[in-house]
């Protein structure tokens, strides 16, 4: 019976997991809270803050009701009775539980009743738009006239957006709508966040932490996340600038990211020194900017295996442009592989491998 019960509540779990946070799976069946409830939400395109209103109250009240849930199952899966037919035989931790599975729906649906009155004008998401004029409904009206715009910034997964229009910054989330108005925020970068493997991207993304500071005291602060390589889109339809205080270095493109890799393997195959009386480098004939420090020598093979071979050529390339040429000389379609890929030398064109890039050491 007790692994039943353990069954039981592992399956029940993992039910409400996928129905809290959808996974793809979910969301292409319909199974989701937007799809359920789509008749009575209305269009999100042409009234946007009425529809999160009504959002976020649905799941509150859908989300309300799976502990509930969970006793009902217990009882006729298991046909185990108890829970409802005499309650208070159960141990008193089953009775809190069961208490609390009671009350959280019937405090949910008050919430509903009083959220709804004189047109949901008690409703936090209705309160927070109204702290910027006189009437929330009027400023829901010119967001709604923004958001239906195609110009608008938006990105995100469907339960969390970032959404930019010309005079709002905008984040949904299950419970609530953050809004703030662009003449009012200060954006503060916080950190950065990298990722090898994602589901949408094999080859790893970069997400950036903003906080959303506005000067109107009636607001509070939020943290937005943004896929760095969409930061220039969202900066350029941002009218505020955004403040780096910690330095965080923000990897904008593919390329970028692909340079950091790029320096972090090159880094740990050690240094190639030059004999004491060699000629210092010269500029990297790349950018002309900073000094050559490169030197290709074959370390992935035996001497007399594989492709790649030892490049004769004097230091003549910087790190930096090393990492661009190595990466456009891999395929564009499969950047999953650049790591493991080969590439011509841009001097005299021996193969040559990331192993085979040695950063040089100049005797004093």
């Amino acid at each position: 019976m007790a692994s039943e019960e353990v069954i039981y509540t592992i399956a029940y779990m993992l039910i409400c997991l996928c129905l809290v946070v959808p996974p793809n799976e979910f969301r292409s069946a319909g199974l989701t809270i937007q799809n359920i409830f789509s008749e009575w939400l209305g269009s999100e395109n042409l009234d946007f803050v009425r529809y999160h209103i009504k959002r976020s109250t649905a799941t509150i009240l859908f989300h309300s009701i799976l502990p509930l849930g969970y006793f009902l199952g217990y009882c006729f899966c298991l046909s185990n009775y108890d829970i409802i037919l005499q309650p208070w035989k159960l141990p008193f931790t089953w009775q809190i539980a069961t208490v609390i599975s009671v009350i959280l729906p019937i405090v949910a649906s008050l919430l509903y009743f009083y959220w709804s009155r004189n047109d949901w004008k008690t409703h936090p998401i209705a309160v927070r738009v109204g702290h910027h004029g006189d009437s929330w409904q009027s400023i829901a009206a010119q967001i709604d006239v923004e958001f239906r715009r195609i110009d608008k910034f938006q990105t995100g997964p469907p339960g969390r957006r970032v959404i930019v229009t010309d005079s709002w910054v905008l984040q949904t989330s299950a419970y609530t709508l953050d809004i703030a108005q662009q003449e009012d925020v200060h954006l503060n970068t916080l950190e950065s966040q990298n990722f090898n493997y994602t589901d949408e991207s094999p080859v790893g993304v970069q997400f950036i932490s903003l906080k959303v500071l506005s000067v109107n005291q009636n607001i509070s602060p939020f943290v937005i996340r943004i896929n760095a390589a969409e930061y220039s889109d969202f900066k350029a339809k941002l009218r505020t600038p955004i403040i780096n205080v910690r330095n965080v270095i923000i990897q904008e493109t593919l390329t970028e990211r692909f340079s950091e890799a790029f320096r972090e393997q090159v880094i740990s195959n050690g240094v190639y020194r030059l004999t004491a009386g060699s000629e210092a480098p010269v500029s990297c004939i790349g950018c002309m900017q900073v000094q050559a420090n490169i030197k290709l020598t074959k370390r992935c093979d035996e001497d007399n295996g594989g492709d790649c071979v030892s490049c004769n050529c004097r230091p003549m390339w910087c790190l930096t442009c090393m990492s661009k040429w190595f990466a456009s000389r891999q395929n564009q379609d499969s950047p999953q592989q650049w790591m493991a890929g080969k590439s011509p030398c841009p001097t005299c064109r021996s193969k040559f491998c990331m192993l085979d890039v040695r950063l040089v050491a100049i005797p004093q």
